[in-house]
């Protein structure tokens, strides 16, 4: 921990004069999702570390819609100086597949800074669905084709991202329900209208330890340190596996001192015990502070990865 305090040392002293001074006024990070989700609940959680760090406050801004395209062409837009960040996750390797007649394009337009986290997803079933564990979810789902739903926030969310992947590997055909967040996803499947729903570690562990749903499994290729009694997708016979990661991104013509400068104050948060802490406890297998070459090579993988994913999986029934 020394050693990685003394670097970081190191790194903010090399920064340029210009660098040094940022940030110079509030900095904003924008969500693509509704406010109570996931994605939500983490910026808000760096959000308030930066705060303590930084000489300006950092503030949280919801802006929804278009499978989170809108988020990204607000930032992809903005002015290049670091005071305007998308808070994202990977579902932004799919963005262009699902948006595919964008102004923009999010992978040119936009550089990730930093990756801050992985965590799996959660497969949250429904309390009145018939089935007392995951094999025996999808037992009654292939019985039953067509016939139950689940909530998505769309091709391009994490939530329908892994519960097409689930599908296709699984062999099952649901009805997706598309909602414009995790949060009131997460209610209709509390009150039973709907049966399965994958949400973020970050948020899916609350839900199940609150008692609104069951967690049937995680998509780690391990069990979560979060919750050890949730098996994993393999051990329900699910050949797949899937982490999602958080990552701040800045528009491409941000200067590399800018980018420099952001994951330097995002390092100093995330080696803290405290915040580490939370992180674990809300259902973060990995606390990162991944620099910005190392987080583009990161995220090419993944748009790679994901697009082909999405290219090859046929349209929820």
């Amino acid at each position: 921990m020394r050693y990685f305090g003394l670097i970081l040392g190191l790194m903010v002293w090399m920064l340029p004069a210009a660098a040094q001074t940022y940030p110079e006024r509030p900095v904003r990070l924008v969500v693509p999702f509704a406010a109570g989700g996931a994605t939500d609940v983490g910026a808000r959680v760096l959000a308030e570390a930066l705060g303590q760090v930084l000489p300006q406050p950092v503030l949280v801004e919801n802006r929804v819609g278009g499978a989170g395209m809108i988020a990204a062409e607000y930032v992809a837009r903005s002015a290049p100086d670091g005071h305007t960040i998308l808070f994202n996750n990977t579902s932004q390797a799919v963005l262009r597949v699902v948006v595919p007649n964008a102004p923009i394009d999010p992978v040119r337009a936009l550089t990730p800074a930093v990756i801050l986290s992985e965590m799996p997803m959660v497969m949250l079933v429904a309390n009145n669905f018939p089935a007392a564990n995951g094999r025996e979810f999808i037992a009654a789902v292939r019985a039953n084709p067509g016939r139950y739903d689940f909530g998505s926030t769309g091709g391009g969310g994490t939530l329908g991202m892994a519960a097409l992947l689930f599908r296709k590997t699984a062999g099952l055909e649901m009805n997706e329900i598309p909602y414009r967040g995790g949060a009131p996803a997460t209610l209709d499947l509390a009150a039973g209208r709907i049966a399965l729903v994958f949400d973020v570690a970050l948020t899916g562990f609350q839900t199940a330890k609150g008692g609104q749903a069951r967690a049937f499994a995680v998509t780690s290729p391990e069990r979560s340190p979060a919750a050890h009694e949730v098996p994993s997708w393999r051990e329900l016979g699910v050949d797949a596996e899937m982490l999602v990661w958080q990552a701040l991104f800045l528009p491409s013509a941000t200067p590399a001192p800018i980018r420099a400068a952001l994951h330097a104050a995002v390092a100093r948060v995330q080696q803290g015990e405290a915040l580490r802490r939370k992180w674990t406890e809300l259902g973060v297998d990995r606390v990162l502070a991944m620099p910005p070459a190392e987080a583009e090579r990161y995220v090419a993988r993944e748009v790679e990865r994901w697009e082909a994913l999405m290219a090859s999986v046929p349209a929820a029934k």
